[in-house]
């Protein structure tokens, strides 16, 4: 019988291991510049003069102080940010995620310079998969609430297609079209790399937004690879942030 159980984004991610996320640069200890701006806001003197709390006792003062009780004193988050380097996700992930730009600033692979993996699919030497993406055979449900079931059998048509259509773009290629042009050929499942910078305000808006239980699945997928290295980086403010909104869809702060 068929499983009839959603595909959740954490059996995504063991199902696709080419989707993963990198830590490429951040702030070094971010509650403690969050501490000296909300600490600025009310004190005479300038705040380089006061002495630092550790880390930790930064991050209680910010749940204190700024967001428990929903106080939603966030400004003060804006200040420390992290760079990730966001790999393998399908194209639509990324037009998705490109929607949040307050705070955020990307670089996307752009397939005007990139078409050589798409030729090495063509010619056999990449897998389908390594440069485009497709769901796992399972069960999905659309924005209505409806169940439907991908089939193996449908998921190898659409691999088959996409061959012809990377085949179809190496021979153009081959003829010198150029790779702006031939790329409108190719299916939108195209895996794309991302570099993206966040603050840590912009970070938690993307969770409010993109984490949600009903939102799409590769980008709850992409949710749960970024919390954990966020959370290592703001460790109380994650821990604060994780209890009280994490998947529960409130406004974004």
């Amino acid at each position: 019988m068929t499983n009839m159980k959603p595909v959740t984004a954490q059996e995504l991610i063991q199902l696709d291991k080419r989707l993963h996320v990198e830590l490429l640069q951040c702030y070094p200890i971010p509650e403690q510049v969050v501490w000296q701006a909300g600490k600025q806001d009310y004190s005479e003197d300038p705040v380089y003069l006061q002495e630092t709390p550790l880390p930790s006792k930064c991050g209680e003062w910010i749940v204190e102080r700024l967001l428990s009780n929903d106080r939603g004193h966030w400004g003060p988050l804006e200040h420390p940010h992290l760079t990730l380097n966001v790999c393998s996700f399908v194209h639509s992930v990324m037009v998705q995620a490109r929607t949040h730009r307050v705070g955020v600033s990307f670089d996307v692979q752009s397939q005007r310079y990139t078409g050589k993996r798409v030729q090495k699919v063509a010619n056999s030497i990449l897998d389908v998969e390594d440069a485009f993406y497709l769901r796992p055979e399972g069960c999905y449900i659309d924005r209505q609430g409806d169940k439907y079931f991908y089939s193996e059998e449908d998921r190898q048509e659409d691999i088959a297609n996409i061959l012809l259509a990377c085949q179809k773009y190496d021979h153009r290629r081959s003829n010198k079209y150029n790779e702006e042009h031939i790329r409108d050929l190719l299916p939108q499942a195209i895996r794309q790399h991302f570099v993206v910078t966040m603050n840590l305000r912009s970070v938690l808006h993307f969770m409010d937004l993109r984490a949600k239980r009903d939102a799409q699945v590769e980008i709850q997928a992409l949710c749960e690879l970024m919390w954990p290295i966020v959370k290592r980086w703001a460790p109380n403010v994650c821990e604060y942030y994780e209890e009280k909104r994490l998947h529960k869809a409130k406004l974004a702060p």
